[in-house]
C-alpha cells in the first residue's frame, strides 16, 4: 500500500471534533480488535443473520446485526420481525465494560482540551459509571458500501453513542444537528479507533462516504468476507 495513503500519514491525535464529539484514534490494540472480530464471526451465525435493513423501500448497502435489540427505522424490538422473527442475541456484559472504558478515555480527552468547558457539563454524559448501553448495532461495509447522512434519534435515552471501527479505514463525515449539509468534517477512521458523540452533538448528522480497501491491519482483516469494515455503535435505548 502506498505510504502516502497509509493511516499513519494522517493526523492521528485524539481530539474534540465538536462540543460533545470526540475522536480517540487507536483506542483498541491489535489483540482487542482480533478478539472482537472473532465475536463478530460468531454473531453472524444468528439466530438473526446479518441483513440489509430497508429504508423507504430500498435496502441499505450495509448489513446489520443487533445485540440487545433489533433496530428498524423508528423502532426497537426484541425480535427481528422484518427478518425471521427470531429474538436477537443479548447485549454482552463485556461490551458495557468496554463502552465505559471509552467514555472514561473521552472524559480525559475533553478535560485535556483547552477549548472545552470546565467543568464538563453533565449533559455530555461522560460519567463512565453511569453509562449503561443496552443495544449495539454492528454494521458491515464492503468496499462499495456507504451510509448517507442521518441522525441516531430512535433512542429515548440521550446517553452518548460510542462507535468502534474495525477492518478497513473509512471516510466518516460528521456534521451538525440542523442539516445534512455543511458545516461538516470528513475524518479518516481507522481500525481500532473510537468515536463518541453526546450532549450537544448527540443528534448531529453523520455518515460514511467511502471505504478504503486494503487498509486494515493484519489483526483486523475481514478475510472471510473479502475485506471491508465493521462498525459497532453502542447506544442506550431508554426502553424496557
Amino acid at each position: 500500500m502506498d505510504s502516502l495513503f497509509a493511516d499513519d500519514a494522517f493526523d492521528r491525535a485524539a481530539r474534540v471534533v465538536a462540543p460533545g464529539a470526540v475522536w480517540l484514534p487507536g483506542f483498541l490494540d491489535d489483540a482487542a480488535q482480533a478478539w472482537i472480530l472473532r465475536q463478530y464471526a460468531a454473531w453472524r451465525a444468528g439466530p438473526v443473520p446479518a441483513h440489509a435493513t430497508t429504508i423507504r423501500g430500498h435496502p441499505m448497502s450495509v448489513t446489520t446485526i443487533g445485540l440487545g435489540w433489533h433496530w428498524r427505522p423508528g423502532r426497537y424490538d426484541r425480535e427481528a420481525k422484518d427478518v425471521n422473527n427470531e429474538r436477537v442475541l443479548p447485549f454482552p456484559d463485556w461490551m458495557t465494560r468496554l463502552g465505559r472504558q471509552v467514555i472514561a478515555a473521552t472524559a480525559e480527552a475533553v478535560a485535556a482540551d483547552p477549548d472545552s468547558p470546565s467543568p464538563v457539563p453533565a449533559s455530555w454524559g461522560l460519567d463512565p459509571d453511569a453509562y449503561s448501553p443496552d443495544v449495539a448495532l454492528v454494521n458491515y461495509y464492503d468496499e462499495s458500501a456507504k451510509m448517507g447522512m442521518h441522525q441516531d434519534k430512535d433512542e429515548h435515552d440521550p446517553a452518548p453513542v460510542v462507535s468502534l471501527s474495525l477492518g478497513d479505514s473509512c471516510t466518516f463525515r460528521f456534521g451538525n444537528t440542523e442539516t445534512k449539509n455543511r458545516p461538516y468534517e470528513d475524518i479518516r477512521l481507522a481500525s481500532g479507533d473510537a468515536f463518541v458523540f453526546g450532549g450537544p452533538a448527540r443528534f448531529a448528522y453523520h455518515g460514511v462516504t467511502r471505504i478504503h480497501p486494503g487498509t486494515a491491519p493484519e489483526a483486523a482483516r475481514l478475510s472471510d468476507l473479502g475485506g471491508g469494515r465493521t462498525n459497532i455503535t453502542m447506544r442506550a435505548t431508554g426502553r424496557d
